[in-house]
């Protein structure tokens, strides 16, 4: 076992979070309308019930859901988007409109207060234009899919369930993006908070003290709380090693570091929890955090951290990432899918699916990919794609359009730009997902992004990283490790003891302690200790800070940061 906490915490400094709705409605006016807004995925029945509770039975409520347009309307408005790539594909383009445009306007002038005490509730309650108090209940993003495997969750505008890959299709390309745009419009309102993932207990604090606290997330090191998922590749390095993961999954292929638009972040006040989507921290605070590359990426947090986890499992499926061009124009994407795998343990003969072998050529691994698909029989990849020894702290590029896979046994953390649905699997070793149903093959879009001249050599000589030494004292090494050009971030190493101390230079800092115990980050008048393989960020706002290396001998630490040249 390691030292890992999966809930990692920051304890707020002013204001409380209060686990008692009953205390939130008594400071309530005892006059005035209330606006009850909130993400998709609320279980709205529980949460007005219990609220009923706590007002003049004499109140009158309004759904803002009766307001909505014709479910036919707002499955042909979707449509283009959900199904650019085709009905049953799981691709889509994003959705470039607002809520709004799921309400009909007319109905939405209806819903009025009357006398006596209104109380508008719902997702999207806050466009019926109502003065009033707003109350928000956020939702993270791994409770809505939790919810939709349960078959808890309607789509915004669904009038019927759907199957949980439809759902997060949704989510992903109309939901989500819809969402977060009313959202950024919302923050500065909210009178009142609230955490909405239980279904008994509702954490909430005041929207002042949730404000004050994004303000001091973004001038300081913090974690994102991680979450896990098992895969039909997933491995046991996670299952053995990291402590308080519920066992009653067969394995865990991805821990879900810091994938910023399905992330949370939790914060603390004496024991009592809340935790809220990492999406308000960006929009109330992009430049705190980014820094200079703000300008380029707005509120969109650029680089991700996860876990591949194959430890006795199986290979991923081989696979490759759109061109940027490709992403922007088909899905509507900021950015591609560009990709490095670090090595963070291994066991074995394990090895990375790496570009092509150098006799292979693109019209017979089309030919074999098709015939292998089609007929249900294994493929011998490894004529075709090569198979590179892994060891650890190894350093794999992979830029778009890159033939990749990672093998068995390894513990990879992948640093990678932010989009991740973008994979198209070209072969799965003539496998079925956990669900017993096939997956996805995507050969189609995969044979329009290959870039065949990553073969042979050349992919030893620029899609492996050559760790080139900037700085060396007695204490010290300071390791750039190169990415590919086609990558707009960069990563570095330090190894060390004792305390060094790093300069922003105006960028945000991921930082993992990649071999050893923990280390301590010193910055803006704040001390924090952090474990093993844990992500950590570090907002531009720290202009500096200090690591110090808390275990025996040296601590190996992993930097990633957007390149100057990218902006």
């Amino acid at each position: 076992m390691v030292t890992y906490d999966i809930y990692p915490t920051r304890e707020i400094s002013q204001g409380s979070i209060n686990p008692d709705l009953e205390a939130l409605f008594s400071l309530l006016p005892a006059e005035g309308n209330l606006i009850i807004d909130g993400d998709v995925g609320i279980d709205w029945e529980t949460f007005i019930g219990q609220s009923k509770a706590f007002l003049a039975p004499d109140c009158s409520w309004f759904h803002v859901l009766t307001a909505l347009k014709p479910s036919t309307v707002i499955e042909q408005m979707l449509h283009p988007y959900l199904h650019s790539d085709g009905e049953n594909s799981i691709f889509g383009k994003s959705f470039s409109g607002e809520l709004q445009d799921f309400f009909d306007p007319e109905k939405l002038k209806e819903i009025q207060p009357t006398t006596g005490r209104n109380i508008v509730y719902g997702t999207g309650a806050s466009l019926a234009g109502w003065k009033g108090t707003l109350i928000y209940l956020d939702l993270p993003k791994n409770e809505q899919q939790f919810r939709s495997r349960a078959g808890r969750v309607l789509n915004i505008g669904a009038r019927e369930i759907a199957d949980p890959k439809i759902q997060y299709k949704r989510f992903y390309f109309i939901d989500w993006p819809v969402l977060n745009r009313h959202k950024a419009k919302l923050l500065a309102q909210i009178a009142y908070f609230i955490d909405g993932q239980h279904s008994k207990v509702y954490p909430w604090t005041t929207g002042d003290t949730f404000r004050a606290t994004l303000t001091e997330l973004s001038e300081h090191a913090f974690r994102a709380r991680p979450w896990f998922e098992p895969g039909i590749w997933g491995g046991s390095w996670m299952m053995d090693h990291i402590p308080h993961l519920p066992k009653s999954v067969p394995n865990y292929a991805w821990s879900f570091e810091l994938i910023s638009p399905e992330n949370g972040i939790l914060i603390a006040d004496k024991g009592k929890l809340l935790e809220f989507s990492f999406d308000w921290l960006m929009f109330a605070h992009s430049s705190a955090i980014l820094g200079s590359a703000a300008l380029k990426f707005g509120t969109y947090f650029p680089i991700r951290f996860d876990f591949l986890d194959t430890f006795d499992g199986e290979h991923l499926s081989i696979q490759c990432h759109p061109s940027l061009k490709y992403a922007q124009e088909n899905f509507g994407e900021l950015i591609t899918q560009d990709e490095t795998y670090y090595i963070l343990d291994q066991k074995g003969d394990s090895g990375v699916y790496l570009g092509f072998t150098e006799e292979s050529d693109p019209a017979s691994f089309e030919k074999d990919l098709r015939q292998s698909y089609e007929t249900g029989l294994a493929l011998p990849i490894e004529q075709h794609v090569q198979l590179i020894p892994a060891k650890k702290h190894d350093f794999f590029l992979i830029p778009n359009r890159t033939v990749h896979s990672a093998g068995i046994n390894n513990l990879v953390l992948e640093i990678s730009s932010t989009p991740y649905i973008f994979t198209f699997k070209l072969y799965d070793w003539v496998r079925k997902d956990l669900n017993g149903m096939p997956r996805p093959i995507n050969i189609d879009h995969g044979m329009k992004n290959i870039d065949f001249s990553r073969k042979g050599k050349k992919v030893h000589q620029e899609l492996i990283s050559k760790p080139v030494l900037l700085q060396q004292t007695p204490t010290m090494e300071h390791w750039h490790l190169p990415t590919h050009a086609e990558h707009f971030y960069d990563v570095e190493r330090y190894e060390w003891e004792g305390t060094l101390e790093i300069e922003s230079k105006g960028h945000c800092h991921i930082l993992m302690l990649v071999e050893g115990n923990q280390v301590e980050i010193k910055g803006n008048g704040e001390s924090t200790i952090y474990n093993y393989a844990e992500t950590i960020v570090l907002p531009a706002a720290v202009k500096s800070y200090t690591m110090t290396y808390l275990g025996a001998g040296r601590g190996k630490l992993v930097k990633a940061f957007v390149k100057d040249e990218a902006l």
